[in-house]
């Protein structure tokens, strides 16, 4: 009886001892959070984000949305000057390209007219070599009309008393071919207007069966601004291949005929224009300058305005 008190006994002390350092162990955990966590709010207060400001845009939309609708207007500017610079910069290479294929062809070794007259229709600019005869009786006189010097229009008003540098006439005239049963129209040159009168211009005729050069032309649309042609009234502005055919009873074939020693001095020949405008690179230059200025303004504006 005695021994059971005593083992009931000590159990009882340990017990309590267990308990004790149970308790004292949670304690010692949660005093050791405790500290940890003022620890960490003093870490926290001893560092503070002194910047209060707007923080930068990281994703796409919200750099849009910073821009606004105004910024992005601004933009279209030096943008569309840059596509409108690289759209002369295309232009320019077709000109180029046209104008060293009007030479190529203007240049070539005179061509005989082909059998096939179809032909014709994707030979313009080709110079073609002709023999026959002149039909005076039926000429048309296409004006006022300014002097061609080598393949470009010669100044007019600033060369006072020069003849050659005023206002005159084409003298388009049939031409009887002599090897094939085929009649054809031949722009002879320019004549001043006071050779415009039949009469007058009876010196610049040459008889007999003669070989020309010429170069051949399609039929020309009514220009802007210019009146319309007035065949009864024989009243002519622009080349219209088709209606003079029809009143001569030729061809529909026009050659403008080449400068030639053994015609006298008028009409003068070669009056094929060859010297096209070409002024894209000029039209380069400005759009790019444009671009680069309002690009560097937008810059300046909006872009440098956001870092700040």
């Amino acid at each position: 009886m005695h021994l059971s008190r005593t083992v009931f006994t000590r159990l009882d002390k340990q017990l309590k001892i267990n308990l004790v350092q149970f308790v004292n162990k949670n304690r010692s955990s949660q005093l050791c959070d405790a500290v940890n966590i003022q620890k960490r709010f003093k870490t926290h207060l001893s560092k503070p984000n002194l910047y209060v400001g707007p923080k930068k845009p990281t994703k796409f939309y919200e750099f849009a949305q910073t821009i606004g609708p105004y910024g992005f207007f601004l933009l279209s500017i030096p943008i569309g000057t840059f596509l409108l610079g690289t759209w002369q910069v295309q232009r320019r290479k077709w000109k180029l390209n046209l104008l060293q294929n009007l030479n190529d062809r203007i240049y070539h070794e005179p061509l005989e007219l082909p059998a096939e007259l179809e032909q014709l229709e994707e030979m313009e600019y080709y110079p073609f070599k002709v023999k026959g005869t002149f039909l005076y009786d039926q000429e048309f006189p296409i004006g006022l009309r300014s002097l061609i010097v080598d393949g470009d229009s010669s100044a007019q008003g600033s060369l006072v008393g020069n003849k050659d540098a005023q206002k005159g006439y084409y003298i388009i005239t049939p031409f009887k071919l002599l090897d094939r049963d085929l009649t054809i129209l031949v722009n002879r040159g320019w004549i001043p207007k006071t050779l415009k009168n039949s009469t007058a211009r009876q010196y610049t005729q040459v008889k007999g069966e003669v070989e020309i050069i010429g170069v051949l032309r399609s039929n020309e649309s009514r220009p802007q601004f210019v009146p319309k042609n007035s065949p009864k009234e024989d009243i002519w502005y622009y080349r219209d291949v088709n209606a003079m055919a029809e009143i001569a009873g030729t061809a529909p074939i026009y050659l403008e005929m080449k400068s030639d020693k053994n015609f006298p001095k008028y009409p003068i020949g070669s009056q094929t224009n060859v010297k096209l405008r070409n002024e894209h690179l000029s039209y380069i230059i400005t759009w790019y300058s444009l671009s680069a200025t309002t690009g560097y303004m937008w810059y300046r504006q909006i872009i440098q305005k956001l870092a700040i």
